[in-house]
């Protein structure tokens, strides 16, 4: 898994506004649901579980669950901003096919 020079700004953007006393990472799960099956999902987090893999990419440390990883790997996350929004997009290779707004895909 990568992370875009953008996508790896922002990531430290976000951590420097929490203003957090713990060391912040960029967690990345994948979780059922969405419209084509399994849908990501992005957050802050301190805390390393037991069954987390954790690699550091631009100065970001990722940290992506047991059950996630598989699903990513090989994926590129790039941050993306556009008239109707901005967010994070993941250009995944195990996935066949996705939804139309980028948050679900299928294998």
């Amino acid at each position: 898994m990568t992370l875009t020079e953008n996508a790896a700004q922002k990531i430290l953007s976000l951590i420097n506004e929490e203003k957090s006393l713990d060391p912040l990472m960029f967690r990345i799960m994948i979780s059922g649901g969405g419209c084509s099956g399994f849908q990501y999902g992005f957050s802050l987090d301190h805390q390393i579980n037991e069954d987390d893999t954790v690699f550091e990419e631009r100065n970001v440390k990722v940290v992506i669950d047991e059950a996630s990883l598989p699903l990513v790997e090989g994926a590129q996350i790039d941050y993306v901003e556009e008239l109707i929004g901005a967010s994070f997009v993941v250009k995944n290779p195990n996935a066949s096919t996705s939804c139309g707004c980028g948050n679900s895909f299928s294998i």
